[in-house]
């Protein structure tokens, strides 16, 4: 069954089967969802909770889900947008500035021995971390996820000239601080 494509789970999930579809949705799709989250939130536990919520708000949507967009493009925008509320709460809840938070993360990548990658890996999640928070997404989206520009337009509601830029950008400046560091 996994090998149902998005229109099929939906259909499945509108015709009287939505606890099965939802249930191979979430199969088909949590992993990148966690990965996507978790290259945001750095912290796995922090990662887990926020893909629990993206999939409670998924179950409580999915069936106000007109298809305008594609299934997993939409899927990816409630995660981005519970990752950086995420982040923001955070945020706001420590009454520490967003150099800080980043800081922290930063240290995260070191002690989390849920992170498998060798120091190179570590060093470009850490130079990551220094972009803005509109960059960092796009470059993640662009990069882990070799995500088509057109679909991150739909996810991040940008057009694509502008996340071209973006990811150009973030791209060079990545570039910058691994020459630098």
């Amino acid at each position: 069954m996994d090998h149902l494509d998005d229109k099929e789970l939906l259909k499945m999930f509108k015709s009287g089967n939505p606890d099965y579809a939802f249930n191979l949705i979430m199969r088909k799709y949590q992993q990148n969802i966690y990965w996507h989250v978790r290259r945001l939130l750095i912290d796995h536990d922090d990662s887990n909770d926020v893909v629990q919520n993206v999939f409670l708000k998924v179950w409580q949507n999915i069936s106000k889900f007109r298809g305008d967009s594609k299934l997993y493009t939409w899927l990816y925008r409630i995660a981005t947008n519970e990752a950086l509320s995420f982040l923001k709460k955070k945020q706001k809840r420590f009454f520490i500035p967003l150099v800080d938070v980043e800081a922290n993360l930063s240290e995260k990548i070191e002690s989390d021995h849920f992170f498998k990658g060798d120091e190179i890996q570590k060093k470009l999640q850490k130079v990551i971390l220094k972009l803005p928070e509109k960059q960092r997404v796009i470059f993640n989206l662009r990069y882990f996820d070799e995500m088509k520009y057109e679909d991150m337009s739909q996810i991040l509601n940008t057009s694509t000239g502008a996340l071209k830029a973006s990811y150009h950008i973030a791209a060079k400046k990545v570039e910058e601080f691994l020459k630098s560091d």
